[in-house]
């Protein structure tokens, strides 16, 4: 409890602050509605989604599922080491990729459904795992480990995620359900905790042990926490989400904490529904992302680079610069700002900030055209700058782009991930408020891990490519 104490104190130094409005709070929006966006705007954001979707239908391997890392922007596969390794957080982009696929009538439901369960049945029964944790690093075809890559539990949990999202979106299919089931359950969130009592490690390294690194400070780790939380054989305790750290950042007006680069606001909500909801430490997490993206709008625009931001045009996040993958951000631990664009970073807060992504990315496909835009939508990253232009796309920004998008348009893949009983029995454990209109669900009792029978972090890609 000291940790919850410590969280809902942080907010109340907020609020003296006066930094509390800014960053938590604001009118209440409805969850069962989605954005109002112009039919021309919806066309090109349909476009893009189908851009994005195909992505994951091409660039997997039908014997694994598994979905590669990158491709070129034309179909092509990567040049370099990158060309057969598969990303397994991407791989939980790809399988609710395929749910919006299907539900869009891109691809049939019943081939979409022989793709999940080629991918579920990879991951239960053939895929190398460390107490239910996968490599970061497979080959396409094999799912051999690669890249001397750690059992990475950030990592697992977005696959894990999507493998949950198409548990429902398939709920009537007589494998699928059992199968994402099988592969959530085997997940030992105890063992990742190497021995502390809250704090989840960054992953376990074969012949060499468990990561110094742990999730202890904001950033991505939301869903890593609540799949954690919400576990029915294996779960760690709810005051684990207030033992990290939340650091207060101001930048003009817009407060918010924040421990990284754009991307880290987006990714965890592509799947939990944290609209008009706040934790015991009265933080509204989608309000936060709305001020860290306009904070990064602003910050781009303030860089004096008016032939590569604005009017219109702004984004920066871990992308892919002239020197390779960086992990470009505002804060000053990370990459200095190169003038780099990153299209993922305005795409991936569409469910946010439509009125300012929207025209963003659309001035983006419009000053330059083919160079950053084609068969799976935006490339990863240009620099007008340096008049460099990537040729590849990158899968886990293709996938932030396609949920991102979904969600602002019908709210889908919140829907079918908190459908999930353990997704929903988590918030309540943390302590979230309900939706506005919603009862208070009855209070839940903590799981009783079952016993075990005895049995015999994340490496950054900038160090990996």
């Amino acid at each position: 409890m000291i940790f919850r104490a410590t969280a809902m104190l942080l907010a109340a130094l907020l609020a003296v602050s006066g930094a509390a409005p800014a960053a938590t709070m604001g009118p209440p929006i409805p969850t069962d509605q989605v954005a109002q966006v112009s039919p021309a705007d919806r066309a090109f954001l349909e476009d893009l989604e189908h851009r994005s979707f195909v992505y994951f239908w091409e660039q997997a391997d039908h014997g694994t599922g598994l979905v590669l890392d990158r491709a070129r922007l034309d179909g092509g596969r990567a040049k370099g080491p990158s060309r057969d390794i598969a990303s397994t957080a991407a791989t939980g982009f790809g399988l609710t990729a395929i749910c919006i696929g299907a539900e869009r009538g891109w691809v049939t439901k019943q081939e979409a459904a022989d793709r999940v369960r080629a991918t579920l049945r990879f991951f239960a029964d053939r895929a190398d795992q460390q107490h239910g944790w996968f490599y970061h690093w497979m080959d396409v075809s094999s799912g051999e480990r690669k890249w001397d890559s750690e059992t990475s539990s950030i990592d697992t949990a977005f696959l894990l995620a999507g493998v949950l999202t198409a548990a429902q979106y398939f709920a009537s299919d007589s494998e699928i359900p059992k199968l994402a089931a099988e592969i959530y359950n085997r997940v030992d969130f105890q063992w990742m905790l190497n021995g502390d009592p809250l704090l989840l490690s960054h992953g376990w390294v074969r012949g060499k042990g468990f990561l110094k690194y742990r999730w202890d400070t904001f950033c991505e780790l939301a869903v890593l926490y609540v799949l954690a939380i919400g576990s029915p054989t294996h779960p760690i305790p709810p005051e684990s989400w207030y033992a990290w750290s939340r650091p207060f950042y101001q930048y003009g007006n817009y407060q918010f904490i924040s421990g990284g680069p754009l991307f880290t606001h987006q990714y965890s909500h592509a799947w939990i529904d944290f609209r008009s909801r706040r934790d015991q430490g009265f933080l509204d997490f989608f309000l936060n992302s709305v001020n860290a993206t306009r904070a990064n709008r602003q910050y781009s625009l303030s860089l004096s680079l008016p032939n590569t931001f604005g009017p219109d045009i702004w984004g920066i996040t871990a992308s892919d610069g002239p020197k390779g993958y960086r992990v470009y951000g505002e804060i000053k631990t990370f990459e200095p700002v190169d003038g780099t664009v990153a299209p993922a970073a305005s795409a991936g807060s569409l469910m946010f900030t439509p009125e300012i992504s929207i025209p963003a990315l659309k001035a983006i496909r419009e000053h330059y055209g083919d160079r950053v835009f084609g068969r799976y939508g935006f490339v990863d990253g240009y620099n007008p700058t340096l008049q460099w232009f990537d040729t590849d796309v990158v899968g886990i920004d293709v996938g932030i782009t396609l949920l991102s998008a979904e969600n602002l348009l019908t709210g889908s893949v919140w829907r079918w991930f908190m459908a999930n009983e353990q997704a929903a029995r988590a918030m309540q454990l943390i302590g979230f408020s309900e939706p506005p209109g919603k009862p208070r669900a009855k209070e839940v009792k903590k799981s009783v891990p079952r016993k075990k029978k005895p049995r015999s972090a994340v490496a950054k890609r900038a160090a990996a490519e």
